[in-house]
């Protein structure tokens, strides 16, 4: 069987098994999107948001690129976060990294990987501004600290953009959480507490 077409035979069984269980599952999933969760996280293919928090479909409204960065100026995720926020109404925001992550690794080498070397700039800026912690580590823990630290920062990111910003300021329940994944372990942590206003964000 042709490695594309195995996933089209898997779909099907996948779908057959979920209305055995559930006969009515998809047409309320076709007639709603009400997730509680914004997920940001790393395109890696090992981070899938629903299977590593155990939700179904439906329940996480998932946004991912290499190494899970916020950039004020990147429309894409603004737009994400925006229709999250103001549309959705979502309560949660997760940002979420992960150890050994290979675009903070690349962040942290001393040469030149291509055009990505362009979208991970400010974790290399995080970098320099870390250093004299960075490299008091050994290698292996430099760049695990690395990736919290670039959680903690696109956190910050979250929070400081206009529209979580007005969220607040128009009194949404809104919290931004910093988590990280741990890919040996299968297990998520948190490294902070919720970013809940805008004052907490100053803390830090």
């Amino acid at each position: 069987m042709d490695r594309i077409d195995k996933l089209i035979v898997n779909n099907a069984i996948w779908a057959k098994k979920m209305r055995e269980s559930d006969p009515d599952f998809f047409s309320r999933l076709a007639n709603q999107q009400k997730p509680r969760y914004l997920w940001i996280g790393c395109s890696d293919s090992r981070v899938p948001a629903n299977q590593i928090t155990g939700l179904p479909p439906g329940e996480v409204f998932v946004h991912r690129n290499v190494a899970n960065v916020v950039q004020e100026s990147d429309f894409n995720v603004l737009a994400v976060i925006q229709y999250a926020v103001d549309v959705l109404k979502v309560t949660d925001i997760i940002v979420c990294g992960h150890y050994g992550c290979g675009g903070v690794q690349a962040a942290l080498e001393n040469f030149r990987h291509g055009i990505i070397d362009n979208w991970l700039a400010p974790i290399r800026t995080l970098t320099r501004v870390h250093k004299s912690e960075l490299y008091s580590l050994e290698d292996n823990q430099r760049l695990d600290r690395l990736c919290e630290l670039n959680v903690l920062s696109q956190a910050r990111h979250v929070a400081r953009t206009t529209i979580v910003e007005d969220a607040w300021e128009r009194g949404q329940l809104l919290a931004i959480h910093s988590w990280i994944y741990r890919l040996d372990q299968g297990i998520l942590n948190p490294l902070r507490k919720p970013i809940e206003q805008a004052t907490d964000v100053e803390l830090i």
